[in-house]
């Protein structure tokens, strides 16, 4: 993931989505930087999951997604 942008990934993901860049502070959330650090080390079966707001996000070494509850 070293190539992307993890940040802009996820903040892509959540507008997306319909979340309003107004309605969450993710760098108060999460350390961006120790999220990809911790990506670019792991092997593919590593999934993070955690809350912004209603919406689950699920980064993996090779995606970003939110989660639809089921």
């Amino acid at each position: 993931m070293s190539d992307r942008h993890l940040l802009f990934e996820i903040v892509d993901a959540l507008e997306t989505e319909g979340l309003g860049r107004d309605e969450y502070q993710l760098q108060r959330m999460i350390d961006v930087k120790a999220l990809e650090q911790l990506v670019d080390s792991a092997n593919d079966d590593l999934e993070i999951r955690f809350s912004v707001g209603e919406f689950r996000v699920l980064v993996t070494q090779s995606d970003v997604r939110i989660l639809t509850n089921p």
